[in-house]
């Protein structure tokens, strides 16, 4: 199989191309949308660190009345 710069060149070109063509496709989300996604993720993260806090907190305790 032989090396042609030239038809990789061409190659790469096509997908960039298609590349290109498919990101125009791509409905981005607006400002409000990524706000309200972060805040969403925040909100989850927290709530569940709380939980396994709390969870860490009654298994150490309860660990400590076995010993």
């Amino acid at each position: 199989m032989a090396f042609h710069p030239g038809e990789w060149i061409g190659q790469s070109r096509e997908f960039l191309e298609e590349v290109r063509a498919e990101l125009r496709k791509v409905t981005w989300p607006t400002q409000k949308e990524y706000v309200g996604g972060t805040i969403g993720v925040l909100v989850i993260v927290l709530v569940l660190t709380l939980v396994l806090g709390l969870e860490d907190y009654v298994l150490a305790k309860i660990i400590q009345l076995v010993m």
